[in-house]
């Protein structure tokens, strides 16, 4: 694997290595020892996957609050998204920052997000499909988000968002919720 560093402390895009032969090819997903040697502590405790009909729809901001905030990597495994992560950690140098990538079943791209992110995506093809490799349980008290179009974050998405989740209306903008942000470590 691969790992490259993002204007982000923490934030990695990981590029998985093919070996090909006239088969088609193999390749390594995740590996504890490889993310350690990268820097990065990371336990995949469960693995969640999304499906989403139509371009345009976009999901999140989300994240789940401390005690169990999550650490994720995010594969898109079919279609194609614009993956976001936005890091809202309270003591960060590059609080309300934010990093934007494709994500398609073509080039293969993963993003490691560290504790103290949000995270989005917004569909740029029908038929998406991701994979969620999360390093905390879901605690379905935690769960929490910020609003996609939070003027603090100002993140520029591809296109103006027309299928939007009720839930992700009426989320609350980062200034509304800072009692729920991040408030610890600086660890990837």
């Amino acid at each position: 694997m691969i790992f490259q560093k993002t204007p982000i402390e923490g934030v990695y895009v990981i590029e998985p290595e093919l070996k090909k032969d006239s088969r088609g090819y193999f390749t390594r997903l995740f590996c504890k020892e490889e993310f350690k040697t990268a820097g990065i502590d990371f336990d995949a405790v469960q693995i969640s996957k999304s499906f989403t009909k139509e371009k345009g729809t976009l999901r999140g901001l989300h994240f789940q609050r401390e005690p169990k905030w999550e650490q994720k990597v995010v594969q898109c495994t079919r279609g194609s998204v614009y993956n976001v992560v936005a890091d809202v950690r309270k003591k960060s140098p590059t609080f309300g920052k934010w990093f934007g990538i494709e994500l398609n079943e073509s080039n293969r791209k993963m993003v490691y997000t560290p504790k103290g992110f949000v995270n989005g995506c917004q569909t740029l093809s029908d038929n998406s499909e991701l994979l969620y490799w999360i390093g905390e349980y879901y605690v379905l008290e935690l769960t929490a988000g910020i609003r996609y179009d939070d003027p603090t974050l100002n993140i520029i998405w591809p296109y103006p968002p027309f299928a939007l989740s009720e839930k992700d209306k009426e989320l609350p903008f980062l200034k509304e919720t800072q009692d729920n942000l991040y408030t610890g470590e600086l660890l990837s």
